[in-house]
């Protein structure tokens, strides 16, 4: 979750997948012929020059080329939009908050695109408490749908560090992960229906409430986690849970990941599914928190190599701090944790968890050589960490920030020069550290993209490590849905 490990790699985005290939289709620029064409179409303010904004990504790897922006209110606008772009074979690039992390959100080279913004889609069309449902435009902040959710006794429990500016549109194209995966999933799991328009202009009505909807093939599925290239999601009809009536938080000291495992499955015994949260945290998070953000409170006076923070949610009148002391207490007999810190308060909780949240704050201000966002068998995480730290010394001498969502698999795995270096003395073993570590990951089963998608910056990656059966059919999927590759061009396929 720092600065990203691959450089930009020279593509071809105006063609896409062996159809387009064979037709031999380009892209078009959005030129002012174009834009006279869409502003007959569309409100006097939909169309704009993008702004620096809408040509950046947070880790500072791509820049967007001078576009286009539209900012549509409406799915029938979007339509408009998509029909004009697909018949002028003009590039589109769907924005939300801006927020993701390899790269999916902007494009650095070929024609100037169509930039299509649903920032002025952030309505909230309804909600439905008794049947544990919430309707949102995709333009609506998650934030805001956390806090839609709550006015009704609700949770939406997708919890990311960018949720302030993070729309929901966004989420779902990026099957975003977060810190409630453990307990309710991604954000694929959070999704009953969806309205989309398709890269013929199509609008697809599938803004469904329904649980059960076993009709033929699941475009929602396939809309969900495509990044933008299969079309752009309008809508989406989310599940809201159930509020836990009390919620409990504790910072445990555990003496390995291996011991961390062995708390995760004494606290499964203990609390069944009422485990909402389950973090792993290296000393070297905390260092760097200590180095370069003095003003974040550090619980422990002498840094722990290893704590686990835990975050439950009981119901009826189970009361979580003695939830937390009873496992402590059994932990602490099986040797699995030393020390802890249990939460008396929800400031003390909120404290706790600023210290995790921070930790890539931390990692950007020190710079990360090559920083890696994988997921391994759970039961393969201690090995990992092992191997992967033994390979990586054979490579040079590093820092190594470890931390992560531990409970679903998924590490964050980022390594860093050495205090008095910087990532500029290191440039030259980016590629060998980043290919050492997703090649372990692969040999493990596990995954190069756990949680932040394949975007530009992972493209290589998913053609390396990508099953050639899964590969061949997604490239079908996207020739026959958008054979003229208007959607996203350069994102997660390439040429």
């Amino acid at each position: 979750m720092a600065v990203g490990d691959a450089p930009c790699v020279p593509v071809t985005p105006c063609i896409f997948g062996d159809q387009a290939q064979s037709k031999g289709m380009t892209l078009n620029p959005a030129d002012a012929a174009f834009r006279a064409r869409l502003a007959a179409d569309l409100p006097d303010d939909t169309l704009h020059e993008a702004g620096e904004r809408y040509l950046e990504e947070p880790r500072g790897i791509y820049a967007g080329r001078r576009s286009l922006l539209a900012l549509p209110r409406s799915a029938q606008e979007v339509a408009a939009l998509i029909r004009h772009a697909n018949d002028a074979q003009v590039g589109v690039i769907p924005y939300g908050g801006g927020t993701g992390l390899v790269g999916g959100q902007v494009a650095p080279d070929g024609p100037a695109p169509l930039i299509i913004s649903l920032e002025r889609m952030n309505k909230l069309r309804d909600a439905y408490p008794d049947e544990n449902v919430l309707v949102a435009e995709a333009g609506v902040i998650l934030a805001d749908v956390q806090t839609a959710a709550d006015a009704v006794e609700r949770l939406f429990p997708l919890s990311l560090a960018s949720e302030g500016s993070a729309r929901i549109g966004g989420n779902l194209s990026t099957n975003a992960g977060g810190t409630g995966v453990l307990r309710y999933g991604n954000t694929r799991d959070l999704c009953l229906g969806l309205e989309a328009v398709l890269p013929d202009g199509q609008i697809w009505n599938g803004l469904t409430r329904l649980r059960k909807n076993n009709t033929g093939y699941d475009l929602r599925h396939l809309l969900i986690g495509a990044e933008g290239t299969l079309g752009v999601i309008t809508a989406a009809a989310l599940k809201i849970f159930p509020k836990p009536a009390r919620m409990g938080t504790a910072l445990l000291v555990v003496k390995s990941p291996r011991a961390a495992l062995d708390l995760l499955s004494l606290a499964r015994g203990q609390l069944g599914e009422m485990i909402s949260g389950f973090e792993l945290i290296h000393r070297q998070g905390m260092e760097f928190l200590a180095e370069t953000l003095p003003e974040v409170r550090l619980p422990f006076a002498d840094l722990p190599e290893w704590t686990v923070l835990i975050d439950v949610g009981l119901s009826g009148d189970l009361d979580p701090s003695d939830a937390l002391e009873t496992l402590f207490a059994a932990a602490h007999e099986a040797g699995f944790v030393s020390d802890g810190l249990i939460a008396q308060s929800a400031a003390q909780s909120a404290a706790f968890w600023n210290v995790r949240e921070m930790i890539p704050e931390g990692n950007r201000r020190i710079g990360s050589i090559s920083s890696h966002d994988i997921s391994v068998p759970l039961g393969m995480i201690p090995e990992f960490i092992t191997k992967a730290g033994q390979v990586l010394d054979r490579i040079g001498d590093f820092r190594i920030n470890c931390f992560g969502h531990v409970g679903d698999g998924n590490l964050h795995y980022n390594v860093f020069p050495l205090k008095g270096n910087s990532r500029a003395d290191h440039e030259n073993q980016k590629p060998a550290i980043k290919a050492a570590v997703h090649d372990l990951v692969h040999e493990m089963g596990g995954s190069f993209s756990a949680e932040h998608g394949v975007g530009r910056m992972k493209r290589a990656d998913l053609e390396h490590y990508g099953d050639p059966a899964k590969l061949s059919a997604m490239r079908a999927i996207k020739a026959a849905l958008d054979p003229n590759g208007i959607m996203n061009p350069g994102a997660v396929l390439g040429t």
